[in-house]
Order: structure tokens, then sequence, then C-alpha cells
């Protein structure tokens, strides 16, 4: 049996550009990409936490340190400049590796730079 887990995400991310004529994508500062593990071209899902859409798509790399979230193509009519996004990347294991398995977890300020990171999610309080 395989089973899909959260591998990484990017947690609550600005939207820096929205560009609709643009090949489809998500390009994602080049920091964020490597403190993940989320590979350019890899399957991505994107919600935004400020309108509620949920879409997916791939990542491209931008510029190191540039802070760029940019939503293309199609994606971008999902969003706006200065929404909040999720993005997370997911990947099959097996019950065995998925046992042992924890994710990259990135959290961002309102410039897209990494706070801090982790690799699991507090419980959640009644």
């Amino acid at each position: 049996m395989h089973l899909t887990l959260l591998k990484a995400k990017i947690h609550r991310a600005t939207v820096t550009h929205s560009e609709l004529n643009y090949e489809g994508s998500v390009a994602i500062d080049g920091l964020l990409l490597d403190a993940t593990g989320i590979r350019e071209f890899e399957q991505v899902h994107v919600w935004d936490v400020t309108n509620g859409s949920r879409f997916t798509t791939y990542a491209i790399r931008a510029d190191e340190g540039s802070g760029i979230i940019s939503l293309n193509g199609g994606a971008a009519r999902h969003v706006q400049v200065g929404d909040l996004v999720i993005i997370a990347a997911f990947a099959s294991m097996d019950a065995a590796e998925a046992a042992t398995f924890k994710p990259d977890l990135v959290y961002v300020d309102a410039g897209n730079r990494i706070t801090h990171t982790n690799h699991s999610i507090p419980k959640q309080a009644a």
C-alpha cells in the first residue's frame, strides 16, 4: 500500500505578482524552494487563505532572495497581489517510509523571508 503524505509546505506566503499572460506556473523564490525541497517543475497545490481558492500547478524557480511568489497563466485568475497562500507538495511512499517521514515546513514573513522551519505541525487545541 502507498500513502500520500505532505512532503513540504510554504506557510502563508504573500503573492507578489499575478501574471495572466505568462506561461502557467507558480514562480517561487529559490531560497524557499531549497528550504522545502520542492523541485522546479514539481506539482504543487496552492491554497489562497485570503479568498479560499484552491488549485494545482507546478513550481518554477524565481531569483534567490527575491521574495517572489508569482501566480502565472490561468492560476493568476485565482489570486490577487497581496493574498496569503499556502503552497504544498505531496509525496507517495510505502507504509514503512511513512512511519518515520517528517515534512519540511517553512514559515515566512510578509516579505516572504524565512522566519523559521519545522518538521511537525502542533496539535490543534480544543
